[in-house]
């Protein structure tokens, strides 16, 4: 590994500090976007439990926000609970942004990386090849070993390059499209629960959903 990096020259340091950056975010992201993690079973059904029997106390309230990112979605509506239903969706709205930008954390970067890190190994292959062309004017073309440096640089730096860059393409569309669905579900429990809260949904109904 020490030998591949020397041999493809200094841009082999900002591509592997790229792969370690990439690497974090990968496990990061893996283990904060679990469904269980955002969107805990039977939520909505114990809000209505608690509901119906006079104990959404705002300790509980407060429980329930801190418990997962829907429970801070459905806490806003709680709050607003005695408002219109225009209220509750308002507030849960508000707060479901701000929920979806917080699973989106990282996500950029990831990104970024994901495009960068191809024209990293690019401009060492531009550089590689800069290299193979001066040996040639300087010495000729009769001394293959002097020319190897500059070519083993390119193909180094470019195969690399896309070793970060493609699994973290493939993250970045995994995880982009996690947030999408875990977006889609919470949006959907806080509608739910809107319905429940008003009386325009019966338990029985919320419960069998």
């Amino acid at each position: 590994m020490l030998e591949l990096m020397q041999a493809g020259g200094w841009l082999m340091v900002p591509i592997i500090a790229c792969s370690i950056v990439a690497t974090a975010i990968v496990l990061e992201r893996a283990w904060a976007l679990r469904r269980t993690r955002i969107m805990p079973d039977g939520l909505v059904t114990r809000i209505w439990q608690w509901h119906s029997a006079g104990q959404l106390t705002r300790a509980r309230i407060l429980e329930i926000r801190e418990g997962s990112p829907l429970g801070r979605i459905l806490s806003a509506g709680l709050i607003n609970r005695y408002h219109s239903r225009e209220v509750m969706k308002e507030a849960i709205h508000d707060t479901g942004r701000q929920v979806v930008a917080g699973l989106e954390r990282y996500l950029t970067t990831l990104g970024t990386i994901a495009a960068v890190t191809p024209l990293l190994g690019l401009l060492g292959t531009v550089f590689g090849m800069i290299e193979v062309f001066g040996v040639i004017v300087s010495a000729g073309v009769g001394h293959p070993g002097m020319l190897a440096g500059g070519i083993s640089q390119a193909l180094i730096t470019t195969a690399a390059g896309l070793s970060v860059a493609i699994p973290s393409l493939i993250f970045h569309r995994i995880f982009n499209s996690r947030v999408d669905a875990l977006a889609i579900g919470m949006e959907e429990q806080a509608l739910r629960l809107v319905e429940v809260i008003k009386g325009e949904r019966e338990h029985d109904d919320e419960v069998g959903a």
